[in-house]
Order: structure tokens, then sequence, then C-alpha cells
């Protein structure tokens, strides 16, 4: 019976979710399977893996072939490079502590390396929100330099008006004041 590690796809429509397992290579994917030894998630940013390292690692010792898809996580997790250190173990070429100190050395500059993208990523993020923060602060000058501007002219439009109604006004109040006046003589000159 060949056995294979796989993915064997969960979740709902365009949200996928795969448990990593291991199955007779004749069984359909979403079928039966001997165990489960990991799940993976493609949808987060970095996807998450969560995978039982030893479970894995006796399996792949133990002649199962992963998928390419599960040969890409393992090799992402390290069981892959474990492997091959315990087949040279196995072949005398040297012993566990060495291949476990090599394992060691491989894991830190994976972590290492992982960090320096998670911090580039990170900061091209704060880089791209800086840029638009500072774009968007400058449509909004421009946009309250505009309603300023519209402030202006019609505050002058409105002051126009208002002196156009005003003289009419004084107008008559100096005809008003000019009768009165006349009146006044009129009838001082009656009397």
């Amino acid at each position: 019976m060949p056995v294979r590690i796989r993915l064997q796809r969960k979740g709902r429509a365009h949200h996928p979710y795969y448990y990593i397992v291991v199955a007779d290579s004749r069984a359909p994917r979403d079928g039966k399977f001997i165990e489960r030894i990991g799940a993976y998630n493609p949808m987060t940013n970095p996807a998450n893996i969560q995978l039982d390292f030893d479970k894995a690692l006796s399996w792949l010792q133990n002649g199962a072939q992963p998928s390419e898809t599960c040969r890409s996580i393992l090799s992402g997790e390290g069981v892959m490079m474990y492997s091959h250190l315990m087949k040279g173990v196995r072949k005398g070429a040297f012993d566990k502590e060495t291949a476990d100190k090599k394992f060691e050395i491989w894991k830190l500059e994976k972590a290492t390396k992982l960090q320096t993208e998670a911090d580039k990523t990170q900061a091209q993020k704060e880089k791209e929100k800086e840029e638009r923060f500072a774009h968007e602060k400058k449509v909004n000058e421009e946009r309250a330099k505009l309603i300023a501007e519209k402030n202006a002219e019609l505050n002058a439009v409105a002051e126009e008006e208002a002196k156009k109604e005003e003289a009419p006004a004084e107008e008559s109040a100096e005809e008003s004041v000019e009768a009165k006046s006349q009146e006044d003589n009129q009838e001082k000159a009656e009397n």
C-alpha cells in the first residue's frame, strides 16, 4: 500500500483550510486517511502551519512520500532537513549530536530570515501608511483652501449686496429727513 503525505481540503468556498494527512495514495482527496499530522491555513499572511514534527518525521522515515505542496510545507518546517540529517547519521557520516547542532543552526538562520522578512514587510506597510497620510493631508489642505476661497467670494458678494441695500435705505432716510425739515419750514412759514 503506497502511503502519501498530502493535503485534505476543508473550509468553505473561497476560504480553504487544509489538514495535512497520511493516507493511502488510492484514497480520494477528502476521503479516508490513516493519520492527521497537521493543519495548513493559506488564507493568513504568513500562512499558518501547525505540524506534529515527530509524526511527520517518523512517517517520512518509514517511506511515506509527500505531495509537492506537502514537501514544500515539510521543507519549510525543517522536517525534510532533519530527515536528511538522520540519513547521514544512519550511514555513519556524522553522529546524532552533530546532526542536532546542524539542525539548530539551520533553524536559527531560518528564524532570522523570517524575522527580517517580517520586519521588511512591516516597514513597507508603515511607509505606505505614511505616504497615504501625507497625500490625504495634502488633499485636505487643498480642499480647505478651495472652501476658504469660495467662502471669501460669498462674503464679498454678501457685503456688496448689503451695501446696495444700505445705500437706498440711507437715501430714503435722508429724503425723509429733508421732507420733515421742509414740512417744518412750511409750518413755520404758515405761523
